[in-house]
């Protein structure tokens, strides 16, 4: 893997992240497509890292009223919110335990990943009928969220697709959606990356710069993704990423026959 490979694959984390078009499935077929040799997920953590950080600057607000939350009991909302955000990550952390040799597989199989391009468009579309919810985020919406945070460890289908079309189905706001969406991202990558600190501490030192680019890179289309959707979901145009995905999955599923 050279460094215009690594800035291209950090190009791709960071917008397809919090975008709803799969960032794992974008990096699956970019590699291919690339011929970039990259062993193991390290990479694909760091720039998930990458965009850890994005989400993190733009709702630094929101993150340091739920630190603080911790031990103070008079901020009673931001306290349900961390309820909420770990039952959310609950059926996640369930599946990666349980299926962890499964999903490193699946991360080199480009045609699945296309196939489940398709499969994220379809359900993006079908949230074109629930984009005029009022409800809010609670205990029994965070939980059927975080079962479809956990579909999204496959590749190809979109975490942050799934969990906003999740709450859409449910009757959530969609702006509140896609702000639980983001929040429920920041401990859905710490724990991917903890999951595998074995692999990162045998890391290949060799590659450690381009890691690092690569991370730098994800961190900056990544905060620029979470303007663009925010923006995008105010306008009613969530659903139009399905086509997207549809179109993208096919190209795939075609080429990779």
């Amino acid at each position: 893997m050279n460094y215009i490979d690594t800035i291209i694959l950090g190009l791709i984390q960071g917008l397809t992240e919090f975008l709803p078009v799969s960032s794992s499935g974008h990096l699956v077929l970019g590699k291919y497509l690339l011929g970039a040799e990259m062993s193991g997920i390290v990479f694909e953590l760091a720039v998930h890292f990458g965009t850890l950080m994005s989400v993190l600057i733009y709702f630094r607000k929101r993150v340091l009223r739920l630190v603080q939350a911790i031990y103070t009991p008079s901020l009673m909302a931001e306290r349900k919110m961390i309820l909420y955000l770990i039952l959310g990550m609950i059926p996640a952390v369930i599946i990666a335990l349980i299926f962890k040799d499964q999903i490193e597989s699946a991360f080199s199989a480009p045609l699945a990943a296309a196939i489940f391009l398709v499969v994220t468009g379809i359900i993006l579309i079908l949230t074109a009928a629930f984009e005029k919810g009022l409800g809010k985020i609670d205990a029994p919406r965070s939980l059927l969220i975080g079962f479809a945070q956990a579909l999204a460890i496959l590749p190809g289908i979109s975490r942050s697709g799934m969990t906003i079309s999740a709450g859409l189905f449910t009757g959530v706001k969609p702006i509140e959606a896609a702000e639980y969406s983001f929040l429920l991202s920041i401990p859905a990558i710490i724990g991917a990356i903890i999951f595998q600190a074995k692999e990162i501490v045998a890391v290949d030192k060799s590659l450690i710069s381009h890691y690092l680019v690569g991370a730098v890179v994800a961190f900056l289309s990544g905060l620029f993704a979470v303007y663009l959707l925010l923006d995008l979901i105010r306008k009613g145009k969530f659903k139009y990423f399905g086509i997207y995905c549809i179109l993208m999955g096919i190209l795939g599923i075609v080429y990779f026959i």
